[in-house]
């Protein structure tokens, strides 16, 4: 799964800062995702502004009855924060399982 870099004459210290700065990278993705996806709805959001003219009143606010058309159910939101941790748990132990590789062989060389 790893390559073995000292052949090409690539020093390990290089290779660590390369995986930090991809680690930076993918930090940075997925907070410009996390933002794009929170813009709409932040903009979608409504607000009143007061009439500067001083136009009358518009008298008294009947109280209406909102349905709510659209969005998400509930089971859909839980199956996919479910889907999220399942995968974040699955990567998780694959990387536990690659660095206790790579150690071991790293112990087995000295």
């Amino acid at each position: 799964m790893f390559a073995d870099f000292s052949r090409w004459g690539i020093r390990p210290h290089t290779t660590s800062r390369l995986r930090r700065v991809i680690a930076a990278l993918a930090a940075v993705a997925g907070g410009l995702l996390a933002w794009a996806a929170a813009v709409p709805v932040a903009s979608a959001a409504t607000t009143l502004i007061p009439d500067p003219g001083g136009a009358p009143d518009p008298g008294p606010v009947v109280p209406v009855q909102v349905v709510a058309v659209g969005g998400m159910p509930g089971w859909q939101i839980t199956l996919i924060a479910l889907g999220a941790a399942l995968l974040a748990a699955a990567l998780a132990v694959l990387l536990d399982r690659a660095s206790s590789r790579r150690r071991a062989a790293l112990r087995s060389r000295s």
